[in-house]
């Protein structure tokens, strides 16, 4: 019986090395993907709902704006990506559990596309902002776009004494 659970344990992994072999491009873009994905929600956690309004200077977004317009457009990139474009309503909240809420359910919809695409689906290419753009390009465009976001969040934490969740583990060693 254990021999069976362990060979079946192996067949397994050895599948998943195999799809992620078959897939380099797409499996790369979703582990350029899953770092950022979890500091914007980890700051979003973090900040205080208080200093959901908070904004550096008068021309600038508040935090809460930064968190409303990732969830908008992760929604709406991903959305492209996966072949149904749409729009997000997180722009229309303002409190800390509403816009928390909003950038999960723009996390579950980005999920969906970073962790079904492969390589070839990749390659087709879609229309975002009046251009061609393959959807792996699309894809990649949100992470960056993610971030710059999370730099600026980040940003917005120091000014408020928090440490960001990128650098919890520098600040615990002493840097």
């Amino acid at each position: 019986m254990k021999r069976l659970a362990l060979n079946v344990s192996v067949a397994a992994m050895l599948a998943v090395v195999t799809l992620q072999g078959q897939n380099p491009l797409s499996g790369d873009v979703k582990a350029a993907y899953q770092p950022v994905k979890i500091n914007i929600l980890k700051a979003a956690e973090k900040m205080p709902e208080p200093e959901y309004g908070f904004k550096p200077t008068p021309d600038v977004r508040t935090f809460g704006q930064l968190i409303a317009h990732v969830a908008d457009a992760q929604v709406g990139m991903c959305g492209v990506a996966r072949g149904e474009p749409r729009r997000g309503d997180a722009a229309s909240k303002t409190s800390k559990p509403d816009l928390v809420a909003a950038l999960k359910a723009s996390n579950d919809v980005c999920d969906g596309v970073y962790n079904t695409i492969t390589g070839a689906e990749g390659a087709t290419i879609v229309k975002m902002f009046g251009r061609e753009k393959p959807k792996l390009g699309v894809l990649n465009f949100n992470i960056a776009h993610d971030e710059e976001t999370y730099g600026t969040m980040a940003l917005y934490l120091r000014l408020k004494g928090i440490v960001p969740p990128s650098s919890e583990g520098a600040a615990a060693r002493g840097r």
